[in-house]
């Protein structure tokens, strides 16, 4: 029970650090100002949901997109006419397509044929109806023409349009953990609000910027100057140098950037000078080889949104794939180009055409109530330990404390921002801190009860609960890992917080707790050892729950059918988030809007999900409707339904326009794809640690507490929005904490009863867990219920979907967990038959 010098300087080393990295979350405006500057300065970044940020409205230029698309089109049919079909032509730009004068005007059949080889169907998705993008016509004199057509350039902006929602949303979690909103607006915008990006020129920068990277071969012999004098040469463009002159190039684009695999910023090893080093893909490796071994001692253009970043010469053939763009950048600037190469280009130029900052998207009101249920449940679950614990409950609260100041500090210092996912990850962390604790102190008490010595009870009570903390505490780092890296938006921000949760709970229930305890054993030096103040389950519970399995388990299968068929029948009543709707921008007649008012007006008009942000002025409001079922005429009717329950004379509609969804469909697919890689990979670990039966029943058990949820969402109608599958996360990492738990107790039990049948294992190590489940629920329970009554209108759905999962999980570690092992057909020395036990005697000889 002793630390060396070393551990405990540098335990508390570790924990001080954790408070100073806190600090800045803590202290007024004032404090921080006068704040040395070698004491830690950042803060928690506050979610959109949370503190509202920068709002940039962006619009894809149809213009740069019919230029680019003519381009092609020139260039695909010189390549059918001249190159493949050995037709002389000359190709002419038009406004919205090309004309082709033909040498020899008699091929023009011939012609009209090859070109019409070009045509394609052009569709906004994959499940959208094709169109035909080009039309052709033929000339009395043999010329021809190839047109864009009208329907078919609407198509490929719609396409462009998810396309760009996409690469955005990959660039700004680039940048950090930052949760941004980004959905359609209107047919040709994109809506994008970012939380805590003080910088808004490289903001617009990073999100606006095209980023398409192309490889040219430079003319051999002429220069741009040259040509614009003597006239470009068929097939070659000028483009402008970042030293400020120009670049003849070849328009065949010998490699894109889609090729890349990776890009990062690095140093010249020669100049030192900031550049970028990118990889190329197994097939653009091999181009890139090919190009550069046909063409030593030419130069080779890199061409980043038409500007030629650099133009070296080809010294010698470059097999390996990879290489550097060099020019005049500093280390932000390269940083920031990696960002983009590595996040994709945008299929088109996006322009940016309203530039503004918004309030929190959950409303003051629903954030004050929120910190207000935080202290409550905060308090709550301080006091429920020292009712339970009395003097230990202060040790455990010593270390909860601690734990939740080093998350903070942790979270602070990676720039991570926090949301209402992130909330969850925390009232998560608490409630597996709280867990820890309690697993610790009842098997001090189930070792002194045993007959061992008070420091004997107190040292078992540490090494054997550690067991069980680190397994339910490991699987759960294992599912945060996964949602980490295959999530995005709100499943990586959730990930992040409950994957440094584990790791504070691990330090703080292994080194401060323990510090704490055996400080005050070595100070004090008691004869006996009070764990537990106040007794909430008597010793030598004896609760028959084997003999109820098959109850437990035929009602666990009915409401599972029952949800999946609800579901099935009638999905889950999604809101804007999924579904998209209208955008409102309204202005306050009467002075400064008030988005409280607002809410609690539109919330009595049955329209689904409202969403009420402050918008710029502090008399704007930006309000979303979600998509109402019935088509546009619905929606009308809906947008009209907001305005008479504003008032006329108290609110003016200044615009409306159509959004799409903030969770597309690719961010809900990855959830779905990182919840299940995930349970793979809990069902491995708990494989390995014990045996195939607990791994499969474990996963089991999770998989009814999810499909449970979803049924309380498609039976009583609750919202199902982006907040939701948070609440889903959550329920996913208490119901595994829980069942892990119950599950080391039962290997425990395997190894020390070795006559005994599995069902009255089961029954022994379920009642010697019950006292820490019947502390670690409540405690949990309390504190959502803090959120679910004081946070507000905004948030109830999400926290009384946790509360539901929390008495799911435990009610499924109990009664669907355990039982399992027994249809999984776990055998323990006591279900041998009698014939089959051989014992040997103390010679050796068998009886």
């Amino acid at each position: 029970m002793r630390f060396s010098p070393f551990q405990s300087i540098l335990v508390a080393l570790v924990a001080l650090v954790g408070i100073f990295l806190s600090l800045p979350n803590m202290l007024p405006d004032s404090v921080k100002q006068n704040w040395p500057s070698w004491l830690p300065g950042q803060e928690m970044v506050l979610g959109l949901d949370l503190q509202g940020g920068s709002h940039l409205l962006l619009q894809v230029n149809r213009d740069s997109i019919i230029e680019e698309r003519v381009g092609e089109l020139r260039r695909e049919a010189r390549n059918v006419l001249a190159n493949e079909n050995g037709i002389g032509n000359l190709i002419t730009s038009l406004p919205d397509g090309i004309s082709i004068e033909l040498t020899d005007p008699t091929q023009a059949a011939a012609a009209l044929t090859a070109v019409e080889t070009l045509q394609a169907n052009v569709s906004a998705g994959l499940l959208a109806a094709g169109v035909p993008e080009l039309a052709f016509a033929q000339a009395e004199n043999g010329n021809l023409t190839i047109t864009l057509t009208p329907d078919g350039i609407d198509q490929r902006m719609s396409a462009i349009v998810s396309q760009s929602i996409e690469v955005i949303r990959n660039r700004v979690d680039e940048v950090g953990t930052t949760e941004p909103n980004i959905q359609r607006q209107g047919d040709d915008r994109v809506l994008v609000q970012v939380p805590g990006f003080e910088d808004s020129t490289r903001l617009k920068d990073l999100i606006s910027r095209t980023a398409r990277l192309t490889f040219h071969l430079v003319h051999p012999t002429m220069t741009a100057q040259q040509a614009e004098a003597q006239g470009i040469p068929s097939g070659y463009f000028i483009a402008a140098s970042q030293d400020g002159g120009d670049e003849l190039l070849n328009e065949n684009v010998e490699l894109g950037g889609e090729s890349l695999t990776n890009a990062q910023p690095a140093f010249d090893q020669q100049t030192g000078q900031s550049v970028v080093s990118f990889q190329f893909d197994s097939r653009g490796a091999i181009i890139f080889g090919q190009i550069t071994a046909a063409n030593v001692g030419k130069r080779f253009a890199i061409l980043l949104d038409d500007q030629v970043i650099t133009a070296p010469v080809i010294q010698q053939a470059i097999p390996g794939g990879s290489g550097q763009i060099s020019g005049n950048f500093t280390a932000e600037s390269s940083n920031d180009l990696a960002v983009l190469l590595r996040a994709g280009a945008l299929p088109a130029t996006l322009d940016v055409v309203e530039e503004r900052t918004v309030t929190a998207s959950l409303g003051e009101d629903s954030v004050r109530g929120g910190f207000l249920a935080g202290i409550i449940s905060a308090i709550t679950t301080v006091a429920f330990m020292l009712i339970a614990y009395g003097l230990f409950g202060v040790f455990a609260n010593i270390a909860l404390v601690l734990n939740v100041l080093m998350l903070v500090g942790l979270l602070s210092v990676l720039g991570a921002t926090l949301t209402l996912p992130g909330i969850a990850g925390i009232v998560l962390t608490m409630g597996m801190a709280v867990d820890a604790n309690v697993l610790i102190y009842e098997r001090i008490r189930e070792e002194r009860a045993a007959g061992r010595s008070v420091i004997s009870s107190i040292d078992a009570g540490f090494s054997r609960a550690m067991s069980a903390i680190l397994d339910s505490n490991v699987t759960t780092l294992i599912a945060a890992a996964v949602l980490f890296f295959l999530g995005s938006g709100p499943v990586q921000g959730f990930a992040v917080t409950l994957g440094l949760g584990v790791m504070t709970t691990l330090f703080t229930a292994y080194f401060i707790t323990k510090g704490v305890v055996a400080g005050w054993y070595h100070f004090r030096r008691p004869r006996e050892v009070k764990v537990q103040l106040v007794k909430f389950i008597p010793d030598n519970t004896k609760i028959p729950f084997m003999s109820w399995r098959k109850y437990a388990i035929a009602f666990s299968l009915i409401t599972s059918l029952l949800s999946v068929g609800w579901f099935g029948i009638n999905g889950m009543n999604l809101g804007i988030d999924f579904k998209g709707g209208s955008a409102i921008e309204v202005q306050s007649l009467q002075g400064p809007a008030d988005p409280a008012v607002v809410r609690e007006r539109l919330g009595v008009l049955d329209l689904g999900d409202i969403q009420v942000q402050g918008f710029g002025e502090e008399t704007d409001l930006l309000i979303r409707i979600e998509l109402q079922s019935g088509g546009d005429a619905a929606q009308d009717a809906a947008v009209n339904q907001v305005q008479q329950a504003l008032g006329e004379e108290d609110y003016q509609i200044r615009r409306v326009e159509s959004v799409g969804p903030t969770v597309s469909s690719e961010l809900a697919i990855g959830g779905v794809i990182g919840l299940s890689v995930a349970l793979v990979a809990i069902l491995a670990y708990l494989w390995f640690r014990f045996e195939w039966q607990f791994a499969v029943g474990a996963v089991i058990s999770t998989f009814h507490d999810v499909i449970l949820t979803i049924g309380l969402f498609a039976l009583t109608g609750i919202e199902f929005n982006q907040s939701s599958i948070a609440a889903i996360l959550t329920i996913v990492g208490y119901s595994l904490n829980d069942t892990v738990v119950v599950y080391d107790r039962i290997r425990e039990y395997m190894l020390k009863y070795k006559r005994i049948s599995l069902t009255e294992l089961l029954d022994l190590a379920v009642n010697s867990t019950l006292s820490r489940t019947v502390l670690t629920g409540p405690t949990s329970f309390m504190a959502l219920a803090a959120l679910a009554i004081f946070g507000g209108e905004v948030i109830r759905s999400f926290t009384v979907s946790i509360l539901f999962g929390v008495v799911v999980g435990t009610y499924s570690s109990i009664f669907i967990a355990a039982p399992l092992l027994i249809f999984l057909k776990l055998k323990t020395r006591g279900d041998q038959p009698e014939a089959k036990v051989v014992e040997k005697r103390a010679d050796g000889a068998a009886v």
